[in-house]
């Protein structure tokens, strides 16, 4: 019985803290941060584990070789060598994705295609047949890293990214994807002790992962299937010994989580989300236009929400995050406000100092979270009190 394997878990640019602490409270060893990405050992439940709970993770790959390339040939003799009969069969298909950066290799998908001739016409020299390429739906998903001249060949134990949680069958126009809502709400320090509001909860992404950290449900849970089901070792009832476990973790929430959009489309697609989620007990969302509304109750409330940048929809940027900013000091006081935007520029018209500011990326826009502390009395009168 295979004991423990290295694996490597890819994530967004600046959540790689965010994920190595996950790992490491799940219970992985050998936890090590590198550049968008952790690497950790553990055995076979562990990765069950690891794809069903990690929030920050969009990938858990387990590594296979690494080898030393100067050319194609090279790549195409690296690929060959391995025995790809231990993985997949003739009749399975298979995919592969590659990344590259460096001087030798510049096109991901040329090095896709010779990896691809390598597995192909290794099995049709064994067997006289050939496996299929299926991009959308692979029994085997193949993850090629090259950089300079190192290439790591690993097998996707995740399938499709774990952004995609299952719970989200509607969207608006400009959704935040799933792990990059969760990273900025662990980041804004969010763990479910106070009230929670999204004021522009758009398909109501934030409000989800907000009430699966509050109830330390697993992030996943909702997933129709990960790439490790297909594999010749795949073990349905360890799995299930792995989820029942992870399930007697959810814990109680006595507070609210409230989210607002003033589209009626919005709070529709966000409401059908949460009953998908089966989070509706947990989540109200209401149509309303937040520069229009006020704080409900006298308690502390932790805000993070995700505002338009002008990239997807049209805004006149001035205006509406001054109206931020406006709204925040008059309307909600005793209120921790997150919130990422890619529009920088658009920062400085909010009007308040921010108390954090972290680099992230939407996509492949550079973007910042943003904190602002928003006093129930003024800032003087509060760190007096505090002195006291």
């Amino acid at each position: 019985m295979e004991g423990n394997f290295k694996m490597l878990a890819k994530t967004m640019f600046g959540f790689e803290e965010l994920l190595a602490r996950e790992l490491r409270e799940l219970g992985a060893g050998d936890v090590e941060i590198g550049t968008r990405s952790v690497s950790f050992s553990g055995d076979k439940g562990f990765m069950y584990k690891a794809n069903l709970c990690c929030r920050t993770a969009i990938k858990i790959l387990k590594p296979l070789k690494t080898f030393t390339i100067k050319d194609e040939n090279a790549l195409y003799d690296a690929v060959k060598s391995i025995d790809w009969s231990q993985y997949m069969r003739v009749n399975d298909t298979f995919a592969i994705n590659a990344t590259i950066s460096g001087e030798e290799f510049t096109h991901s998908l040329f090095v896709a295609q010779k990896a691809k001739d390598a597995v192909v016409d290794q099995f049709r020299e064994n067997t006289g047949e050939r496996p299929d390429v299926d991009l959308k739906f692979p029994s085997l998903s193949i993850d090629i890293h090259i950089r300079n001249n190192t290439c790591n060949i690993s097998l996707d134990s995740s399938g499709v990214s774990l952004h995609q949680r299952g719970y989200r069958l509607a969207t608006n126009i400009a959704p935040i994807n799933e792990v990059l809502a969760a990273g900025c709400l662990m980041l804004a320090g969010w763990k479910g002790h106070s009230d929670f509001l999204d004021p522009m909860c758009g398909s109501g992404t934030m409000l989800i992962e907000a009430a699966m950290i509050a109830c330390n449900i697993p992030p996943n849970l909702n997933r129709k299937q990960f790439g490790f089901e297909n594999w010749h070792d795949w073990d349905p009832d360890l799995f299930d010994v792995i989820e029942e476990s992870a399930l007697k973790k959810i814990r109680e929430f006595h507070f609210t989580i409230s989210g607002y959009d003033k589209a009626p489309s919005a709070v529709e697609k966000a409401i059908e989300n949460v009953k998908n989620a089966e989070l509706s007990e947990f989540i109200t969302i209401k149509q309303a236009d937040f520069f229009y509304t006020e704080k409900e109750k006298e308690r502390h409330l932790h805000m993070v929400f995700n505002p338009p940048y002008g990239e997807r929809l049209e805004i006149d940027m001035e205006p509406f995050y001054k109206n931020i900013g406006d709204t925040l000091k008059q309307n909600y006081k005793d209120t921790e406000a997150w919130f990422i935007t890619s529009n920088l520029e658009s920062l400085k018209h909010v009007g308040l100092r921010t108390s954090r500011k972290i680099k992230l990326y939407n996509g492949s826009l550079e973007s910042r979270l943003v904190k602002y502390d928003i006093y129930a009395g003024s800032k003087k009168a509060k760190f007096q009190n505090e002195a006291e």
